[in-house]
């Protein structure tokens, strides 16, 4: 299973429930994985302790391996520091405010530790390994619960001043609209990310009281259960009401990534998550939308690809973190 003690790095995704750990090898091949819960509520020590279970949980596959990694590469929740490896004030992980998790795991494994949040993560590890690997210049969205983006130029992702840039799914498209987790009227994620989607369907169902649909069929009735995964299934099997949901998501998602062609002009948009697989059918839709809102007439030239790495977008990207280690 181990290969040479120069080929492998551990690549981490830690999130709310979860902790996932991989070993990866220099091409972003996963060679093995595990999954352990997170302790995200208590102490930080407990949080830390979860990271290090699972590590401790890979290398108990092949005694050696410890002794043959090159770098850890952490995806933790932010907001966070990647220059200091500091996470701040993760909500969905509250027992770490102002925790040193990169220092905390360099002191147990004596190797170097980089931490960044996922979105950034898995565009890095797109760019190098997957779906943008040969463009300069990647913009990633992470379409899911939420939509985290991600922005790389020449290899590097671009953090801001502060480490806190590339917030892509708080930009607003609609002054006017609901109000988003962050604060904000209309952000892109209140609007087109999975509880938009299931919220959508259900407030059409209930108007249009279809009780044909077979997303009701899905729900078992139920309208209230109506989730973004039943309206997957639902315009798998020819729904109407699905269809129609989800075209209206994809005229939102053209908008909103005409804004970012008109400011980043990227080389290829790579986009990810549950929903954006969900949406690949309309990705031709969504380039319509490109060419009838860009104000760049070239932006029909710009590549929309469907991210290289699915759920293990995180390992990957942690380990993509660590190419240094391979330099």
């Amino acid at each position: 299973m181990t290969e040479t003690s120069d080929t492998l790095v551990v690549g981490v995704d830690v999130g709310g429930t979860k902790v996932a750990a991989g070993l990866v090898n220099r091409n972003g091949e996963i060679k093995t994985q595990v999954r352990n819960p997170m302790a995200a509520h208590g102490e930080g020590s407990e949080g830390l302790a979860a990271v290090v279970s699972a590590i401790d949980l890979l290398f108990s596959h092949d005694a050696k391996v410890r002794t043959l990694i090159r770098g850890i590469g952490i995806c933790a929740p932010g907001p966070l520091d990647p220059a200091t490896g500091v996470v701040i004030n993760p909500p969905n992980v509250p027992c770490w405010r102002n925790f040193p998790l990169a220092a905390e795991i360099e002191r147990v494994y004596r190797v170097p530790v980089k931490v960044e949040n996922d979105a950034n993560a898995a565009a890095l590890a797109e760019a190098r390994w997957g779906a943008g690997r040969g463009y300069r210049h990647i913009f990633y969205a992470g379409i899911g619960t939420g939509i985290g983006t991600g922005i790389v130029f020449d290899g590097r992702i671009y953090n801001g001043r502060t480490g806190a840039a590339a917030e892509g799914g708080h930009m607003s498209i609609d002054y006017h609209g609901p109000r988003c987790g962050c604060g904000k009227p209309g952000c892109i994620e209140i609007l087109a990310a999975g509880p938009a989607i299931g919220r959508s369907a259900r407030a059409k169902l209930a108007s249009e009281q279809d009780a044909g649909s077979s997303i009701l069929s899905l729900a078992k009735g139920n309208i209230e259960a109506v989730t973004s995964e039943m309206v997957g299934q639902a315009y798998a099997s020819g729904d109407p009401v699905a269809k129609e949901v989800l075209q209206e998501t994809v005229d939102l998602l053209a908008l909103w990534l005409s804004n970012i062609v008109d400011l980043l002009e990227p080389d290829v948009i790579i986009l990810g998550g549950g929903v954006a697989a969900m949406l690949t059918p309309f990705f031709g839709d969504i380039a319509s939308g490109l060419a009838k809102y860009c104000i760049i007439s070239r932006c029909r030239e710009i590549p929309l690809l469907k991210a290289h790495y699915g759920a293990d977008a995180g390992i990957a990207g942690g380990a993509a973190l660590c190419s240094d280690c391979w330099s």
